[in-house]
């Protein structure tokens, strides 16, 4: 293949991919299960950490099990009010017992990674990789041993790490989600700072765990997530016992005792003035947003463009840099999503553009997600800012719907908290653009949703979907026959119509009532 393309160049690897997490893992495999290799592949993990990258260490993987912790919390105290008889005195959780098995399944984890690798004929190697020329790079493991690789194509994948506050006391004191999930002890009475969703979901299962958590906010919730939908979640949070510091920075933390946990004390500043505030806390937990790992993997020398204010990289549509031989996939990338998923299919369609012939790409666009706060946040498109911002007011449609899932009326808890609503563009034959679903199971829910709309889902093709009853998804399929509840709304508007909602029913917005439970009693 280099003699046809006129290279003569010999390099050790065809591939290198400087990057163990998510998306990393899934490049190397495919390049390596798709092509017969004279050489294995080569993926220097850039950070001397365990396979699986954020995502499985430090991530999605702890703060699912650790989300389903506080859940059970939660589910204990309804079992009563399904008849199991459970002792009076007060359920306690044991911090040790769930890190040690969080922790426990995370090692299988890193441990089956290793063995597909291995499987795959992959070579991995454990070292901080570093290009010194556009096709060479040097590995050095923890013990300072140098090796140095070329290749002919290179992919860099390697992931992000959170951001400190650059205050008097932040690393000497503060902790971040990467420290968290392996917490020796309890955390204690706890302040988040941030409100990104790393930020409400711990805070939100730490309060789940019985603990005292405060959330610092600087501005505004879920920053670029559909802001109605941010603030119900928030305002669950509050109701179930999360304290808000809205409007507020930390300028210093200072240690006032040490401990396994010890006491902390944060000054904080007002955004909207000069007032200062003061707070005792036993752990402090920074959650404002995590850095690219760019900036020392000698990018420079190799020629790559990155962006100096953020350490993204920009890349074309099928993830090459500047460099032709250099890609990137993952978080590190410009303007693209930060999540597992995917770095993963970003990395599997790249290996196999490159090596077995394909030409599909990663499409970044209707991505669906999903938020693991206590009342859970999906969403798949466009938030209604964004939406209203492309669109036009005039030109969408938005349905929405409170309701009362099944399995909260018996306990009769959070009574219309649920919240799901669904944007679409009158000017593209009401196409679906924008899914939003607040409720338990949003992760589940979200997926199937997701699939429609990449399909190209239209409103008259949800309204001829029968829906699963009794759910919580099927809340967004009964609109059609609903709808004319709205029409009476807006000319009558029946009392029973506002007792559901207060969102006013007038022009774009149609009233959806809530649930098959709640039609039955209105």
């Amino acid at each position: 293949q280099q003699l046809l393309c006129g290279e003569n160049e010999v390099y050790d690897y065809d591939l290198i991919v400087i990057g163990g997490g998510s998306g990393g893992l899934a490049c190397s495999k495919v390049r390596a299960s798709q092509i017969t290799l004279s050489k294995p592949t080569l993926p220097p993990d850039l950070h001397l950490s365990s396979l699986g990258g954020t995502c499985v260490n430090v991530g999605c993987i702890p703060k699912k099990l650790m989300h389903q912790t506080a859940l059970l919390g939660t589910s204990i105290q309804d079992a009563r009010k399904f008849g199991w008889e459970l002792p009076e005195e007060t359920v306690k959780h044991n911090w040790e017992t769930m890190k040690s098995a969080v922790n426990n399944y995370i090692g299988s984890l890193n441990w089956g990674y290793r063995v597909a690798l291995r499987d795959k004929n992959v070579n991995y190697i454990n070292s901080y990789a570093e290009f010194i020329e556009s096709h060479k790079i040097k590995a050095t493991n923890k013990r300072g041993k140098e090796t140095f690789h070329t290749a002919a194509k290179f992919i860099l994948a390697t992931g992000e790490r959170p951001r400190y506050l650059s205050i008097p006391g932040d690393k000497e004191y503060c902790i971040t989600s990467d420290d968290l999930f392996s917490l020796p002890h309890c955390p204690g009475k706890t302040l988040v700072i941030g409100a990104s969703y790393v930020a409400l979901e711990c805070g939100g299962f730490l309060a789940g765990l019985g603990l005292d958590v405060t959330v610092m906010v600087r501005s505004i919730l879920l920053r670029g997530f559909d802001q109605e939908m941010a603030n119900r979640a928030g305002k669950h949070m509050e109701e179930h016992g999360v304290k808000f510091l809205r409007k507020y920075v930390p300028v210093k933390v200072e240690e006032l005792e040490a401990g396994t946990p010890g006491r902390l004390k944060v000054t904080a500043k007002s955004t909207e003035g000069d007032e200062t505030i003061e707070g005792e806390y036993n752990t402090v937990l920074i959650a404002v947003g995590r850095d690219a790992c760019t900036g020392k993997i000698g990018l420079d020398q190799a020629g790559v463009k990155v962006n100096p204010k953020n350490g993204k990289i920009p890349v074309n549509d099928e993830e090459q840099t500047n460099v032709p031989h250099i890609y990137a996939i993952g978080d590190i990338l410009e303007g693209k999503w930060e999540l597992t998923p995917v770095a993963i299919q970003a990395g599997k369609l790249l290996a196999r553009r490159l090596y077995a012939g394909a030409s599909l790409k990663c499409d970044y666009v209707n991505v669906p997600t999903t938020v693991f706060t206590p009342l859970e946040y999906g969403a798949c498109g466009l938030s209604e800012e964004k939406a209203m911002e492309l669109y036009g007011q005039d030109n969408l449609e938005v349905y929405h719907s409170l309701f009362w899932p099944l399995e909260f009326t018996v306990p009769n808890r959070d009574n219309n908290k649920c919240y799901s609503k669904i944007i679409c563009n009158k000017l593209d034959n009401d196409r679906v653009i924008g899914f939003h679903y607040l409720g338990p199971n949003a992760g589940e829910v979200t997926q199937g949703y997701g699939v429609a709309m990449k399909c190209g889902l239209t409103k008259e093709q949800l309204d001829n979907t029968i829906g699963i009853h009794p759910t919580c998804a099927e809340v967004r399929l009964i609109t059609d026959q609903l709808q004319s509840w709205c029409s009476l709304a807006n000319a009558k508007r029946p009392a029973r119509c506002w007792a559901v909602s207060t969102t006013p029913t007038c022009g774009r917005r149609a009233l959806i009532l809530p649930s098959w439970s709640l039609f039955l009693t209105v």
